[in-house]
Order: structure tokens, then C-alpha cells, then sequence
């Protein structure tokens, strides 16, 4: 006896293309959301890196700046003109950051020595050299590498005063473990400014040193304002423009890039307090 099948439920091509199209858009809008959440969370933890960064080094010259011209009691070291407590180095040109140097007592203590306290004297020098990170954005130069990034490095030195040689030791060969040649501190930076103000709040300038027209001004810096300019490391806005980097106090130092990079600048004051209490 012959079954004759009626009614057969199933799935038509038409249905599947459909099914086909719902998920396809479903997923197109999923992406879409991923995409813009990914892009929104990589914006803010790069400007959170580069936040960080800039205020840690800041932070860091703080410090170091605070400890200028301190000398224990008994400090019997001859001071000459090398002992500078802040020596700032300013570039007219305005092609590379603003130096720092900063000069300091310490003391080395053994129980079993005569005498029991060595005092020492050591500099720290806070620099910019050009940034070696290549910009795989550019062309290739003749050799075949990439050229480097429109940006600065900070390094970092110590050197410790040889009272023989009436001289900075060379960090590379003093065999001191407290001294060090130049270290890396941050890269893509902008710029790094440093500016004396005198205790009535007045900009000292230019910047006293040993032999320039402020030279009797060196133990009267007050505070030290400081200006620290780092980019991101990798586009931030979607379109590139002109987009200004303001310097401190300085309008002819002012910078205007074009490009789609986001820019934080710091800028902190650092009490000088040792030099006040000379």
C-alpha cells in the first residue's frame, strides 16, 4: 500500500538567504560596537600612558630639584664653580630642550674607618638627545632603515666629585655604584622647559650661571618651574591639523605641528629649599 507524504515541513532557499542576511547584519552591527568600544578604550589608555609618563619624570626632577645646594654640617668639601646648585641651559634656537643640572652633599659612612664620614658631592644632570625610534610612517631613507620620530629622549646622569682631581669622575670607570652615565628616562617627548624665579616671583633670566650677568644670583632661586611636553606613541585623532604646543612663558618657543598625535603638557613649580636656607 502506497504512503502519500503531505504536508512536509522544510527550510526554502529563499528563508536560508535571509537567515543569511539577518546574521550577516547582526554581526556587521556587533563588529561595528567592538570597533568603536576597542578604538575608545585604546584612546583613553593612551592618553593615560602618556599622562603617567610625562608626571612621573616631573615628578622625578622634583625630587632631585628639592635636593639642590643641601650640604651635611660638617661638609668640608672646597665649593668652586663646577658646585652649582641648579644650573639651567637654555638653546636660543629653540632645536633642543632646556637642560638641568643639579648639585648635592652626601656623606659615606663606615663604622670601622677613620674617618667614619667621607662627605661627597654628586651632579645630576637631566638632558634631551634626539628620539632613535624609527617612524615606520615615512619613507625609508637611502641606507634602508626608517628615520627617527619628530621627538626627543630625557636622559638621565650622576656624576660624583673627585676632591683630588678637582673634577667630575667619569661614571664609566669610577667604579662608584651610586653614579651612572646617561639613562633613559622617557621618549617621545615634545619639549622640556625649565624656568628660575627669584623669591618675588620673578622669572630669572637668562638663568643664572658662574660666569653670566646673574651670576650673584645663583644661591637666590627661589623655585624652579618645570615644563614637560610627551605625545602619544601612535595616532590619536582621526584627521590630521595644525595643532599648537604652548611653551612656558616663552610665546617665541611655541611649536605647531600637523599631524593626529595627542599632546599632554605638565607643568609643576619645584621648591629650591636648600638654596633658601643658605
Amino acid at each position: 500500500m502506497k504512503i502519500k507524504l503531505r504536508n512536509n515541513s522544510g527550510v526554502t532557499l529563499i528563508e536560508i538567504l535571509i537567515g543569511i542576511l539577518i546574521s550577516v547584519v547582526m554581526m556587521g552591527a556587533m563588529f561595528t560596537s567592538y570597533t568603536v568600544v576597542n578604538n575608545t578604550y585604546s584612546q583613553v589608555t593612551d592618553r593615560a600612558k602618556i599622562s603617567t609618563a610625562g608626571r612621573d619624570v616631573v615628578g622625578m626632577i622634583m625630587r632631585d630639584i628639592r635636593n639642590a645646594g643641601f650640604q651635611y654640617f660638617n661638609d668640608n668639601i672646597q665649593t668652586t664653580n663646577e658646585h652649582s646648585p641648579i644650573l639651567i641651559t637654555k638653546y636660543t634656537n629653540f632645536s633642543q630642550c632646556d637642560k638641568i643640572d643639579v648639585v648635592y652633599g652626601d656623606v659615606n659612612y663606615k663604622k670601622n674607618r677613620t674617618p667614619e664620614y667621607i662627605y661627597e658631592r654628586y651632579k645630576i644632570t637631566y638632558k634631551c638627545k634626539p628620539s632613535t625610534i624609527p617612524d615606520k610612517t615615512l619613507p625609508k631613507l637611502g641606507g634602508g632603515g626608517y628615520p627617527p620620530i619628530d621627538a626627543f629622549a630625557v636622559y638621565k646622569s650622576k656624576v660624583k666629585w673627585n676632591a683630588t682631581s678637582n673634577r667630575w669622575d667619569n661614571p664609566s670607570t669610577d667604579n662608584n655604584d651610586k653614579t651612572y652615565d646617561d639613562q633613559l628616562v622617557v621618549d617621545y617627548v615634545v619639549d622640556m622647559i625649565f624656568n628660575p624665579v627669584d623669591e618675588k616671583g620673578k622669572l630669572i633670566s637668562p638663568p643664572p650661571s658662574p660666569t653670566n650677568i646673574n651670576k650673584d644670583l645663583l644661591y637666590k632661586i627661589k623655585t624652579v618651574d618645570i615644563g614637560l611636553t610627551v605625545r602619544s606613541t601612535k595616532d590619536f585623532f582621526r584627521n590630521s591639523k595644525i595643532r599648537n604646543v604652548l611653551a612656558l612663558m616663552d610665546t617665541k618657543r611655541n611649536k605647531a605641528k600637523t599631524d593626529k598625535y595627542l599632546r599632554d603638557t605638565i607643568i609643576v613649580t619645584a621648591h629650591a629649599r636648600n638654596l633658601g636656607a643658605q
